[in-house]
């Protein structure tokens, strides 16, 4: 079975039109509860009955050898429908993984498993197009022709990282989970938080501070999904797949130091928020290390060729086979014309 690490759109996140913040959490995190679920890991999971791309596009096609491929809008439902020609396998969309800024790959169930759909939807292609694990894996049949059948470890680790509360006795449990990453995904549950924080006492009930992490300590909780160091390390891909997986690459870097908060995910993203995709944004995080000379470390130097949008250069961008995006490469360097990618 072909890792399902490289079939699994992480990093394939957008912004959907609706999200509904925690009201508990908006009582006392107003600013961060209310910006968080329209984030694209707010929206990594969606309902199919919600705005976007299936119902902007009512009908989609596609064609992979003798297999035919369409998904049909029927009111707040998606048809998805493959055929051979003399058979077809047809089954109703379930949810939504990726919302659309790179794409959307679909999930349905069907004869009492999940399956990952052989098609996705590619922003940039405008239409469907194979899911990018199933690039080099011809089916055997239609069921395979239709999608992969996942296994409980990997509908678990797909609808971990992708919703909120949605595993019960190792098991996927959608009938209590919250679509995307929301609020207690990362901060773990928070009855007993609000309870305390009503009758006055929140000492009493205290949340994990995740901004107390260390360098090393935030690589391995973002890690969780976007793949840890060690992970990648072990048991990879080793090739330009792993450019997906930011933890792995932004450890590899000559700056990564683990002691240094400089150097931490959230220095350059908060979590809250949407990523910027301004360069320009990220000169002064770079700087706070090559700036000032009294501001950074002895092995810290300051580049001589430009002092903006330093990531163009030195975090390159590269395209995945069958993503249809770009990835920023989070592997930090001095990048040499005709080098080979680092891996």
């Amino acid at each position: 079975m072909t890792d399902a690490r490289l079939l699994c759109p992480i990093a394939l996140f957008a912004v959907s039109a609706l999200a509904t913040p925690r009201p508990d959490c908006v009582t006392c995190h107003r600013a961060q509860a209310l910006a968080q679920p329209d984030t694209g890991m707010g929206r990594a999971l969606d309902t199919v009955s919600a705005r976007g791309i299936l119902q902007a596009n009512p009908k989609l096609v596609f064609r992979d050898g003798s297999y035919s491929y369409q998904i049909v809008r029927q009111g707040t439902v998606s048809i998805y429908t493959v055929t051979d020609g003399k058979s077809d396998m047809t089954a109703p969309i379930a949810w939504a993984f990726g919302l659309g800024a790179a794409g959307q790959t679909y999930v349905y169930h069907w004869n009492g498993n999940w399956y990952e759909s052989r098609v996705s939807f590619y922003r940039k292609a405008g239409g469907l197009d194979l899911t990018m694990g199933a690039l080099n894996a011809a089916p055997k049949n239609l069921e395979e022709a239709a999608g992969r059948r996942m296994s409980v470890k990997d509908s678990v680790e797909c609808f971990h990282c992708h919703a909120t509360n949605a595993i019960r006795a190792n098991r996927v449990d959608t009938d209590h989970m919250t679509p995307g990453v929301q609020c207690e995904r990362c901060h773990g549950p928070s009855e007993k938080h609000v309870a305390a924080s009503k009758s006055g006492d929140a000492k009493e009930a205290a949340m994990r501070k995740l901004g107390a992490l260390t360098t090393e300590e935030m690589s391995d909780f973002c890690g969780q999904c976007h793949r840890t160091w060690s992970q990648i390390a072990m048991d990879g891909p080793h090739n330009l797949n792993n450019v997906r997986f930011q933890p792995y690459r932004l450890t590899n870097s000559k700056c990564y130091d683990a002691s240094d908060t400089r150097i931490r995910c959230v220095a350059c993203h908060d979590p809250h928020r949407e990523v910027d995709h301004n360069a320009a944004f990220y000169d002064a995080k770079c700087l706070a290390c090559h700036g000032a000379v009294a501001a950074r470390p002895a092995a810290a130097k300051v580049c001589r060729t430009a002092t903006e949008k330093c990531v163009t250069c030195h975090m390159p961008k590269y395209e995945v086979p069958g993503s249809h995006n770009l990835f920023s490469d989070h592997w930090i360097r001095v990048v040499k014309a005709g080098e080979a990618y680092p891996d």
